[in-house]
């Protein structure tokens, strides 16, 4: 067992059956599938994930509605089950699981697409200080370009290392695909963020290792989002966009942050419950605090200057509304996605330009990164 000591148990068969020229990227590659009461839609994500030809972990977090019933009838399925709900964190047990050098992170509310894998393994090969890459996001049916991924391709940093794809500074936690080292070196997700800009600490760990993180359109990944079990995130991103800033950053620039998350968030009861839950990890802040260097702090400041030109008043109370889910138009073949002023993009430090602009994906994609950026705090998965 890894370095995350969870007492969860394991199903199914784990079989991994691939041959020809799949097998070499089944050598190589290992998605990690994490569910949370989603009996109901998991199937077809299931289906296409087995169909990438490469093992596939299912991490469980402690879902009541028959999830892992359904997870353990497919038989090339390797099922965890964790004794109750982690958040990001159950991640780790399928990271402890795998045995191959990449891994493919998924939520059960999306699946990738075979053509770019085995380009992005080799990549991961010819660099070995890349961490992270970023896949590009089509959402729901319709297929439209995730805004998030125009902002991420259009990143301003400069790349440093020689590697291919635009530089990022944090992912999406659902959409990437991870070195293995890279993951379990920094310590995986932390289970004290639980989720709601969860990968952005663990992004800043990464960075401050060493580790590059890109974007690269040529993966795909196609997300549905749901809301069914985001409803009581938004506390939790503004509380840890604030505490991530003050672990990490220097303290004029954490200061600067904090001030401009409480400014942005909308007031309201889950800005109420965000300042509770921050001022209880003051402690946890103190002890584990430990500033980054001022040259990667300069790239963040950056990228903090764009979403500072796209604050809220500060006094709404507004975060999403129903009105907001009018659908968007698809993005031009440029690859600029459309905007509209007024509907949120999400925020963080994916990109300069994360919350710079405007884009719109639709209600249910706002709607979600709303309630786990709590407003302000970065919503990246």
């Amino acid at each position: 067992m890894g370095p995350w000591a969870c007492p969860w148990t394991l199903t199914g068969g784990g079989t991994r059956v691939v041959s020809g020229p799949a097998s070499s990227l089944g050598d190589r590659l290992s998605v990690v599938l994490l569910t949370y009461n989603c009996a109901h839609r998991i199937e077809p994500v299931v289906e296409r994930l087995l169909g990438l030809g490469v093992p596939v972990i299912a991490v469980d977090n402690g879902s009541g509605d028959g999830t892992a019933e359904v997870l353990e009838r497919h038989e090339s399925l390797e099922v965890v089950r964790l004794p109750r709900n982690i958040g990001a964190a159950g991640r780790n047990a399928g990271a402890d699981r795998a045995d191959t050098p990449y891994l493919l992170f998924c939520d059960d509310d999306g699946w990738y697409e075979p053509a770019g894998l085995a380009e992005v393994c080799d990549l991961f090969d010819e660099h070995p200080r890349l961490g992270v890459v970023n896949a590009r996001i089509l959402v729901n049916d319709e297929e439209r370009l995730d805004p998030i991924c125009v902002e991420m391709a259009d990143s301003p940093l400069p790349d440093r290392h020689g590697l291919p794809g635009a530089v990022l500074l944090s992912f999406m936690a659902g959409a990437v695909v991870i070195r293995a080292d890279a993951y379990r070196s920094v310590g995986g997700y932390d289970e004290r963020f639980f989720l709601g800009g969860e990968e952005e600490t663990l992004a800043h760990k990464l960075a401050k290792a060493g580790w590059q993180l890109r974007y690269l359109p040529s993966i795909v990944m196609h997300h549905h989002p749901s809301l069914a079990n985001a409803g009581r995130l938004r506390a939790y991103g503004m509380r840890n966009t604030v505490v991530n800033a003050w672990l990490h950053r220097p303290w004029r620039s954490a200061l600067r942050w904090t001030l401009f998350t409480l400014a942005d968030t909308p007031k309201n009861q889950d800005f109420v419950r965000g300042l509770a839950l921050t001022a209880g990890a003051v402690p946890w802040i103190v002890r584990e605090r430990d500033p980054m260097v001022a040259a990667l702090d300069s790239d963040l400041l950056a990228l903090d200057r764009r979403r500072f030109a796209a604050r809220r008043p500060v006094l709404t109370r507004r975060s999403w509304r129903p009105e907001d889910s009018r659908p968007s138009p698809a993005p031009r073949a440029s690859g600029v996605a459309a905007t509209e002023p007024g509907v949120d993009s999400g925020g963080g430090h994916l990109t300069a330009g994360i919350g710079g602009g405007k884009g719109t994906a639709g209600g249910a994609l706002e709607e979600k990164r709303s309630i786990v950026r709590g407003g302000s705090a970065p919503w990246n998965g």
